[in-house]
């Protein structure tokens, strides 16, 4: 996916929530967000952001003529799906993995091998899944354990 620098003053105007609106190509209006509406909506670090673009896990679609980068709808769909993986340890190569993967099944010509690879990432993450909510029920044991604990004795 290339980037593309726009010129904020000549296609479109920034907001007070970080979103960019100009006219795409086709004349059809785009939105694009400013990393910091990127993070709050994505609940991830501006500093993770910054890391996804460096290495090339998420780009932003666009740059502003000052740097800036400007998000797509796009992009944040991707960023919200690598959040969903960090909880179940899915390394950033599995992400790229799969972010690619996602791309390949959702054109009409689908290859067999992609939704069979992604059938497999499905089977770990449940695994995973599992696995955490094991965690947890060990977790609500512990603490009902020390509120048994602390609770005054008769």
């Amino acid at each position: 996916m290339g980037q593309r620098v726009v010129s904020l003053r000549a296609r479109g105007v920034v907001d007070r929530v970080g979103q960019t609106g100009f006219m795409d190509e086709e004349g059809g209006r785009q939105q694009l967000l400013h990393i910091g509406a990127v993070a709050e909506r994505t609940e991830l670090s501006l500093r993770t952001l910054r890391h996804y673009d460096e290495i090339g896990l998420v780009n932003p679609s666009e740059r502003s003529e000052g740097g800036f980068r400007l998000y797509s709808e796009a992009d944040v769909e991707r960023i919200l799906l690598i959040r969903r993986m960090k909880p179940l340890d899915f390394t950033l190569e599995q992400m790229r993995e799969l972010l690619d993967i996602t791309h390949d099944v959702s054109q009409a010509d689908a290859p067999l091998e992609a939704r069979q690879k992604l059938q497999e990432i499905a089977a770990i993450a449940i695994e995973r899944r599992n696995a955490l909510e094991k965690k947890v029920a060990m977790a609500d044991e512990f603490l009902s354990r020390l509120r048994d604990l602390s609770a005054p004795t008769p």
